[in-house]
């Protein structure tokens, strides 16, 4: 029998991410695991309104979003922990700007320039809707076909309720072919 927990918010693992932006000439980072697809052409990126890079995302009107790695772990936990109005996180990754001007981690798997298209607010949080403006991936992750290859490039999930950063599992089978009806036992 179910137990109902009340409205617990229920959509984790969720993949970590380093967001970026510039602030002047320099970079600011931090960790985010509050994002999600929307659609086919928009990501979200939420973050508290209290973080210091919203104001930089804001003014920018774009961002990266670095998918994080283990190798990445302990420089993305860092950047999570420290309020970019209290230290200066630029030194944290080495990077490079991207084609639309927004800072690549070197050491990151994969990242995403975006444009923010729209910014949804809750209460204690913005939500920066995005497009994908170009995406650069590490060849090691690329399969065959020039396609990103989630069985090399493992992200870490981030499980909310425990703070807890796990790995990502097994492949269970290919999408869709569970199709079997239910009405047909």
């Amino acid at each position: 029998m179910k137990k109902n927990i009340g409205a617990a918010l229920a959509l984790y693992p969720t993949p970590a991410v380093v967001a970026g932006a510039m602030n002047g000439e320099k970079p600011t980072w931090t960790l985010a695991a509050h994002v999600g697809i929307i659609g086919h052409d928009r990501i979200l990126v939420s973050l508290a309104s209290a973080h210091f890079i919203n104001g930089c995302i804001k003014a920018a009107g774009k961002l990266s979003v670095s998918i994080v790695d283990e190798a990445m772990l302990p420089e993305a936990d860092y950047v999570g922990s420290v309020s970019g109005a209290k230290a200066d996180k630029s030194a944290a990754f080495a990077y490079e700007l991207g084609e639309a001007g927004t800072p690549v981690i070197k050491k990151a798997p994969l990242t995403m320039e975006c444009s923010v298209v729209d910014v949804y607010n809750t209460q204690g949080f913005e939500s920066f809707i995005c497009t994908v403006e170009n995406t650069y991936v590490e060849e090691e992750y690329l399969n065959a076909d020039g396609k990103i290859d989630y069985h090399t490039l493992k992200p870490v999930l981030f499980e909310f309720p425990t703070y807890e950063c796990l790995r990502t599992g097994e492949v269970i089978g290919k999408c869709l072919s569970f199709k079997k009806d239910p009405q047909a036992q």
